[in-house]
C-alpha cells in the first residue's frame, strides 16, 4: 500500500525529524520504520507572486497497519497555520 503526498513548506531535514519521531531510522535515502519506507524527493517550488516555496514529494510504502499508526501523527506534524 503506497501513500503519496506533497509536502509545502517543510525542509528535508525537519521532514526526515518527524519521520524520525514517528518511530523511523535514516538508510541511505529513505526512513525506514516498522512496517514501512519513506521516500522523498525535492519537486519544483510554488511560486506565489514573489514568494517561493519548497516542496517535497513524500511516498510511503507500507502495510495497511502501519499506514493507520503513523500516517495521523505525521499529518499533525506536517500541519501549518495560515495567515
Amino acid at each position: 500500500m503506497k501513500f503519496s503526498r506533497v509536502v509545502h513548506g517543510v525542509p528535508k531535514w525537519l521532514l526526515e525529524e518527524y519521520l524520525q519521531e514517528l518511530g523511523g531510522q535514516l538508510s541511505g535515502e529513505n526512513i525506514v520504520g516498522e512496517g514501512w519506507v519513506a521516500e522523498y524527493r525535492r519537486i519544483e517550488d510554488k511560486k506565489v507572486g514573489s514568494i517561493v516555496i519548497g516542496r517535497h514529494l513524500l511516498e510511503i510504502d507500507g502495510d495497511e497497519a502501519s499506514h493507520h499508526q503513523l500516517l495521523p501523527h505525521l499529518e499533525m506534524k506536517l500541519l501549518r497555520g495560515g495567515g
